[in-house]
C-alpha cells in the first residue's frame, strides 16, 4: 500500500506529516519530521529531492535554491526541510531535527508542538541521559579488569534494554515482534534495575499461552498476530523466568495475577506452524497456574524418556530433527530439570504438595533418561532423530560435540559430578579456541551429511549457530565453568566473549568489523573470516553477560532484601567493589581476597558489625553503608 501514501505540510509546526491510510493496522498513525527553524521551503518527493540517476551522496536539492513545495499524494515520499540562518564570527545556534510516530494526526501535532524549540528538545534529551544514569547506575562495579567493568556498568543492561526489551529490533533484525523466549530471558537480567518492568513482562508472555498450554513462538503487541508451533522449548522460558523472579525480588505476589489464556485452532498432524491472530478465551488463570499448565505440556517423553524436541528447542535451527514427533532433546531435558526442581520449591511454598511432587518427578524421570541414554563416553549427546539416530556424538560426521548439553548438565545441577568434569573438559578441548578468541557451539559444522538437522545446515559452515561461536551459548559454557570453580578459565573465557577483546588493537577490529561495545549474537569461525562478528544489537547474549558476569564470575546472589556473594574469579585478583543501590540506599561492597571466598565460608561486616552467617541484609533508609566480605586464608577448595 505504499502507493497510498499522503503527506502533509504543516506550516505552523514547520514539519513534515505522512499518513496510509490504507495500512490495515496502522491507518491511523501518522510520522512526522519537524525542525525547529523557520523552514523557507519543502518537498515530499524523492525524485525531487535525489534528482533523477542522482543519489544521496549528492542530491539534486543541493544545487537548487529553493525546494518545489510539493506534498500530497502520487509522489515517491520523503520529507525534506529547507532553512538558512546566518551566523556571525564565532557564533553558534543549535537546531534540532524532531523526528517521530504518533497514534494520530492530533498527538503528532501535540508531539512537534511541545518539542517546538531547541531549548524543550535539550531539556528532553538531558532528562533522558539522566534516566538513563539512574537505570544503569543501580549496581556499579569497580575489578581489576576495566574491560569488564565497562561491558557490566554500562553496554550490556543497555543494549539489552534499549534494542531487546524497547524496540526490539536491530540492524538485522527489524520485525518490533516479541519473542516469548526471547524478551523472557532479557527480563531475568532486569530484576535488579528495573523489577517493575520484568514484572510487567511476565504477565504480558503468560498472557500469549494457548488453552493447551504452549505458547506463540513470537508475536507483534500491536496486533497479537503471531505463530503458534512445534517448538519445544519457549513454554518452558515462562515458569523458569518467574522462578528467578520470584527467587531474586521476593515479590510472590505476581504469582496470584489473573492473565487470560489465547484461543486458536490447534497445529493439524503434519502441519508445523500457523501465523494468525488468536482470540482471548474465556478462561483465565494465576501466574502460577499458567506456569504449571507450560511445565504439564511441555513434560514430554519420546523413546528414551528424554523430551520431545519438535521443530527445535533453543536452537531454532534443529528445525527437522524432530519433525516426525518423535525426536528428542538431552539439553531440554536438562532445561526441564532445572525448571520443575526449581518451581516444585515454588509448588512447596504455596502448599502445592501434589504439584511439588509431580515437578520432582519429572525431574528425577529425565535425570535418570540422561544417565542412561545421552552419555556418548566423553560428553553428552545432544539429540535423538526421529530414526533413533544420535545427533552430538562422536560417531557422527558432523555436531559430534555440541556445547549447551554440556554446559547445562553442571548449570542444571543433575550431572553427575564425574561427567560433568569429563563433559566440560570435552568442551574446552573441542569447541574453544583461545587462539582465535573462540568458544563455538558445535563442531563439526553440518554440511554434506546425509541426516537434514533443519534449517541450521542451510548456514555456511561456521556461520551463526552452524559452528561459530554463538555467543548467547558461549557464555553458558562461562557459566557452568564458573559453577565448577573454575575462576581463572572461566574468566578467561569471558574476556575472550567481550567485544573490546576482539577490538582492543586495529589489527582486531580489521577482523572483528562490528561495534565494539555491544554484544554480537556469533562471531564466525567460517575459514577466511574467522573471527568475523556477525548479528549485534539484537541478540539475548546481553542479557546473559549481564548476568553472567555479575552473578557467575563476581558471584552476586540477591534473595528478596539480602544479598550473597561467592564470586568465582582469578586467584590473582586481590579484591573488587560493587556499589550496590537499594532503593535510596547504597551499600559500597569492598570484596578482599575473593578467590577464597567460599559460601557460608566469608568475613562479612556491614558498617563495623560482624555477619555471623555471612549475609548482605538490606534495609532502604537512604543512608551509605559501608560493607566488607572477605574471603579466608586457607580456605577450603570449591572442588
Amino acid at each position: 500500500t505504499s502507493h497510498h501514501l499522503q503527506t502533509q505540510f504543516v506550516a505552523e509546526h514547520a514539519a513534515i506529516l505522512a499518513r496510509n491510510s490504507f495500512d490495515p493496522d496502522f491507518s491511523g498513525h501518522v510520522a512526522f519530521l519537524g525542525v525547529t527553524a523557520s523552514v523557507e521551503s519543502h518537498t515530499a518527493d524523492r525524485r525531487e529531492f535525489i534528482g533523477r540517476h542522482g543519489d544521496l551522496a549528492d542530491p539534486a536539492a543541493l544545487r537548487r535554491e529553493t525546494l518545489s513545495d510539493h506534498a500530497g499524494l502520487g509522489f515517491d515520499p520523503c520529507a525534506a526541510l529547507q532553512f538558512s540562518m546566518a551566523l556571525e564570527p564565532g557564533e553558534s545556534r543549535e537546531v534540532a531535527v524532531v523526528l517521530g510516530a504518533a497514534q494520530s494526526d492530533a498527538a503528532a501535532r501535540q508531539t512537534l508542538a511541545r518539542f517546538g524549540t531547541a531549548i524543550a528538545v535539550r531539556g528532553a534529551i538531558d532528562a533522558n541521559v539522566d534516566a538513563w544514569e539512574d537505570r544503569l547506575g543501580t549496581i556499579t562495579v569497580r575489578t581489576p579488569d576495566p574491560q569488564l567493568d565497562v561491558m557490566l556498568n554500562r553496554w550490556t543492561m543497555y543494549q539489552a534494554l534499549s534494542s531487546r526489551m524497547w524496540a526490539r529490533m536491530g540492524l538485522y533484525q527489524s520485525s518490533g515482534a516479541y519473542g516469548f523466549r526471547d524478551q523472557l530471558q532479557d527480563a531475568m537480567a532486569l530484576v535488579y534495575a528495573e523489577p517493575a518492568l520484568a514484572r510487567a513482562h511476565l504477565l504480558r508472555a503468560a498472557a500469549r499461552q494457548f488453552l493447551e498450554g504452549d505458547v506463540q513462538h513470537w508475536w507483534h503487541p500491536h496486533n497479537g498476530r503471531g505463530v503458534r508451533t512445534r517448538i519445544s522449548d519457549d513454554l518452558v522460558w515462562l515458569p523458569h523466568a518467574v522462578d528467578h523472579y520470584l527467587r531474586t525480588t521476593g515479590d510472590r505476589s505476581v504469582l496470584d495475577e489473573s492473565v487470560p489464556f489465547l484461543s486458536m485452532r490447534p497445529l493439524q498432524p503434519g502441519e508445523l506452524e500457523i501465523y494468525d491472530a488468536p482470540e482471548p478465551s474465556d478462561e483465565r488463570g494465576t501466574l502460577y497456574e499458567h506456569c504449571l499448565r507450560a511445565l504439564r505440556r511441555a513434560c514430554t517423553r519420546g523413546s528414551h524418556g528424554l523430551p520431545l524436541i519438535g521443530t527445535g528447542d533453543w536452537n531454532d535451527g534443529f528445525s527437522r530433527v524432530g519433525v516426525d514427533g518423535r525426536g528428542e532433546s538431552v539439553w531440554l531435558a536438562w532445561f526441564l530439570i532445572a525448571t520443575c526442581r526449581r518451581f516444585a520449591e515454588q509448588a512447596d511454598l504455596r502448599g502445592d504438595a501434589a504439584a511439588a511432587e509431580e515437578m520432582r518427578g519429572h525431574a528425577d524421570g529425565y535425570t535418570a533418561a540422561v544417565e542412561r541414554h545421552a552419555w556418548d563416553g566423553a560428553w553428552y549427546r545432544r539429540a535423538y532423530y526421529d530414526d533413533d539416530t544420535p545427533l552430538g556424538s562422536a560417531t557422527s560426521t558432523e555436531c559430534q560435540i555440541d556445547a549447551i548439553a554440556q554446559s547445562w548438565s553442571v548449570i542444571s545441577g543433575a550431572g553427575s559430578s564425574t561427567r560433568q568434569a569429563q563433559a566440560m573438559a570435552s568442551v574446552h578441548e573441542h569447541l574453544v579456541n583461545e587462539e582465535a578468541g573462540l568458544v563455538m557451539l558445535l563442531t563439526p559444522p553440518f554440511d554434506r551429511g546425509s541426516h537434514d538437522p533443519g534449517y541450521i545446515k542451510g548456514y555456511l559452515p561456521g556461520v551463526r549457530e552452524n559452528g561459530a561461536q554463538y555467543t548467547h551459548a558461549a557464555l553458558w559454557t562461562v557459566q557452568a565453568t564458573a559453577l565448577m570453580g573454575d575462576g581463572d578459565r572461566a574468566h578467561r573465557l569471558y574476556r575472550m566473549l567481550n567485544p573490546l577483546t576482539h577490538t582492543a588493537t586495529a589489527e582486531g577490529v580489521a577482523v572483528y568489523q562490528v561495534e565494539p561495545y555491544v554484544v554480537a549474537a556469533d562471531v564466525y569461525t567460517a575459514p577466511g573470516h574467522v573471527g568475523r562478528g556477525g548479528w549485534t544489537w539484537y541478540t539475548g547474549s546481553a542479557s546473559w553477560m549481564y548476568r553472567v558476569g555479575l552473578e557467575s564470575l563476581l558471584g552476586v546472589t540477591k534473595r528478596g532484601d539480602t544479598l550473597i556473594i561467592v564470586p568465582s574469579v582469578p586467584v590473582a585478583w586481590e579484591r573488587f567493589e560493587i556499589d550496590y543501590r537499594f532503593g535510596g540506599s547504597l551499600y559500597a561492597i569492598r570484596v578482599e581476597r575473593p578467590a577464597e571466598i567460599r559460601e557460608h565460608d566469608a568475613d562479612v561486616t556491614i558498617d563495623g558489625v560482624s555477619m555471623a552467617d555471612g549475609v548482605i541484609r538490606l534495609v532502604d533508609d537512604g543512608g551509605r553503608h559501608e560493607v566488607v566480605v572477605a574471603g579466608r586464608a586457607n580456605a577450603r577448595s570449591k572442588s
